[in-house]
């Protein structure tokens, strides 16, 4: 048997088989504009994979606010039709099949746990740094989503009295102030790029580059004793930048020392699933929920 998986996102879903242990038979389309056309563009990938498997049930990790006992996707996202109404019930009838529904963020992180690069351990924060910083909280394995489901929400914390964690620690960011400091479009220059001019001297990257590795290492540093997890797992687009777990390391060990905090040495560590984590991470809170 086989469980049918999906990653719900505003730009494509992707879909892939979980089968023997493995993620088999990935794919993806444009997400569609209207609650009838995703569910017509599910049921005919459900049929064309159903040729090869047999299918247990549904998986799917989607953005918003989802309430496990309801069967409700709560809050808003860059998909809008999905929310506030049964969408699990409704899917069920659809595939005929049990279906669960996760939070893209908390599937991320779930995948790390289960068979990621926190494998093993018990409590966990997993952090995606994209256009905003958000990510999961996990106990013995599980999201904890909080009293209100907003548990993970760590873009939301203030670094100073006019800036939140999302306005200026993401690699977004920094682009964005460097693009600024050059008289540049906001949006005319990635992360990427200023990771690479910096890299060959540009003085101006080299500087925003600095301030985004602080931002983030104090961040980081708010997080681990907020929650004190064994590990915090960055996950992201500026999670594939090399060396970025040993650069946050050392400047959060700096902050430690400030403090003459010298119980533990901090554990940062990069996801390990990438652009397949989401979809790992569906099936296994398909397999939690169904316990």
């Amino acid at each position: 048997m086989a469980i049918l998986a999906f990653d719900w996102g505003g730009t494509n879903i992707k879909f892939g088989v979980w089968h023997d242990e493995r993620l088999l038979g990935q794919g993806l389309f444009p997400t569609p504009k209207s609650l009838e056309s995703l569910e017509a563009q599910l049921l005919s990938t459900k049929k064309e994979l159903e040729k090869s498997y047999d299918f247990e049930g549904v998986a799917i990790s989607a953005p918003g606010a989802v309430n496990y006992d309801t069967g409700v996707i709560e809050g808003i996202s860059a998909i809008p039709y999905i929310h506030h109404f049964g969408i699990r019930e409704r899917l069920s009838e659809l595939f005929q099949l049990p279906v669960k529904i996760e939070n893209d963020a908390n599937a991320a992180g779930i995948a790390e746990v289960w068979q990621g690069v926190a494998k093993g351990l018990s409590n966990v924060l997993f952090i995606v740094i994209g256009t905003g910083i958000g990510g999961a909280i996990l106990q013995n394995g599980k999201v904890n989503v909080g009293a209100h489901r907003y548990g993970g929400e760590f873009g939301l914390m203030y670094m100073d009295k006019d800036n939140t964690f999302s306005g200026v620690g993401t690699g977004v960011k920094m682009a964005q102030r460097y693009a600024e400091r050059k008289g540049l479009p906001a949006d005319s220059i990635s992360a990427k790029e200023v990771f690479e001019l910096a890299s060959q001297g540009d003085v101006l990257a080299q500087e925003e580059e600095n301030n985004f590795y602080d931002y983030l290492a104090q961040g980081l540093f708010s997080l681990q004793f907020c929650f004190d997890p064994e590990c915090l797992v960055l996950g992201g687009g500026v999670s594939a930048k090399e060396g970025l777990a040993e650069e946050i390391t050392k400047r959060v060990q700096v902050l430690m020392d400030q403090h003459n905090l010298k119980d533990f040495k901090p554990d940062i560590r990069v996801c390990h699933f990438k652009n397949d984590a989401n979809l790992i991470g569906a099936v296994a809170s398909y397999y939690q929920q169904m316990e």
